[in-house]
């Protein structure tokens, strides 16, 4: 059977997207394991891998026309949406600038007591370095699917009515929105305990990654670690 394999972020720069010929009945693990004689083992560690845009471990099994993507720490957001057309609650991945303010205007309802907004900005230092710009890329369909479950869960687990969750992906320049969260609820307690968990979960479980250009050369971004939940570790792949 044949598989399809496409690499992300920093993995991109040692390994091309390829069709991957692999015994019937393979798991993820085989997989893994054909490709460490490619990859440095430093470059597997902490890896998260995606099936068809789900997560899926290392005991996954395999099947011909599989698209498996190879999915380092994220950094960290093409829908079909457009702004003002966005179904709440709103998520969406966009190329063109975050107009914050008309976001957050539209999350407003009469019944909200509170309104808690994150919005992540392009900085111009990084690690006592001078930033240039980012670019940041996405693995978009699984991105989408990912963060629209972050909104559900958001809505289920905190007293919230409304989730705004929107990033940017592309060239962005010193002082530009990269990432949007809004959160409309009745009582502030809720809606600042839901904004800190969106912003921070998406940067753990969301496939986005940043590249940061600097004056004095380009560098993938150290990503925040996968939950011990989705990371597979060399060890873990060896059957």
């Amino acid at each position: 059977m044949n598989v399809r394999v496409i690499p992300f972020g920093v993995l991109k720069d040692r390994l091309e997207a390829a069709v991957i010929e692999l015994p019937q009945g393979a798991a993820v693990a085989a997989l893994l394991d054909r490709l460490s004689a490619r990859l440095p083992e430093p470059l597997l560690q902490g890896i998260a891998v995606g099936v068809n845009a789900e997560y899926a471990g290392a005991e996954h099994i395999l099947h011909d026309g599989d698209e498996v993507a190879l999915l380092p720490p994220v950094s960290g957001g093409s829908g079909t949406e457009t702004p003002g057309q966005m179904p709440p609650a709103e998520v969406a991945l966009v190329r063109e600038r975050i107009e914050a303010q008309g976001l957050i205007a539209a999350a407003k309802r009469s019944e909200d007591g509170a309104v808690v907004v994150f919005e992540g900005t392009v900085r111009n230092h990084s690690r006592g370095r001078r930033t240039l710009y980012l670019d940041y890329e996405a693995y978009e369909e699984m991105a989408l699917r990912q963060m629209r479950e972050l909104a559900d869960q958001a809505r289920s687990r905190f007293a919230i009515r409304h989730v705004t969750l929107v990033h940017r992906i592309g060239r962005l320049e010193i002082g530009e929105t990269s990432v949007l969260v809004v959160v409309a609820a009745a009582h502030r307690a809720a809606a600042f305990e839901a904004c800190r968990w969106l912003i921070d979960t998406l940067k753990q479980t969301v496939p986005i990654w940043k590249k940061e250009t600097f004056e004095d050369g380009t560098v993938w971004a150290p990503g925040e670690p996968f939950p011990e939940s989705l990371a597979l570790n060399p060890a873990e792949t060896k059957k």
